[in-house]
């Protein structure tokens, strides 16, 4: 994973060779899906959404060690915070990857303009911009694998 780059531009490189017909070597999220989820948690990283904690305040130093790890986010994994079968919000998958890049300078924004803040990630805590980064680092990984979009 540490190969993997998580610059804006090397994001949407990867995303733009999404194809809406093509399928996750696992799970069950559409191409577009799982765009429009990544976003979903863009805009959790920016305290749109409300969360709350669902696991033990006394696992969140342990949840949290595990953003600096080399450890990847296991396959398969099913949390309610983010359904496969969610309704697609965009028409099309080009409209979702335009929401992504909205949503990814929103939450560069979001941060630049609140230093310091702390939002909710209902597995993770409260994390800074830093925290943020490393989570969804390990995430867009994830999901890129998904995909076929990253070794």
């Amino acid at each position: 994973m540490s190969s993997f780059e998580m610059s804006f531009e090397d994001l949407l490189i990867g995303l733009n060779k999404l194809t809406p017909s093509q399928q996750p070597v696992w799970g069950e999220m559409s191409s577009q899906r799982m765009v429009e989820h990544l976003s979903e948690m863009l805009r959790m990283a920016q305290g749109t959404t409300l969360f709350t904690l669902s696991i033990p305040e006394d696992k969140v130093s342990k949840m949290q060690e595990f953003l600096y790890s080399d450890k990847e986010m296991a396959k398969n994994i099913a949390v309610d915070i983010a359904p496969a079968d969610r309704k697609l919000k965009n028409d099309e998958l080009e409209l979702a990857i335009d929401e992504f890049t909205d949503e990814w300078i929103n939450f560069i924004d979001f941060f630049e303009g609140n230093p310091g803040v702390k939002t909710m990630h209902p597995f993770y805590g409260y994390l800074d911009f830093d925290l943020w980064m490393l989570m969804h680092k390990k995430h867009f990984y994830h999901h890129f694998k998904q995909f076929q979009l990253a070794e």
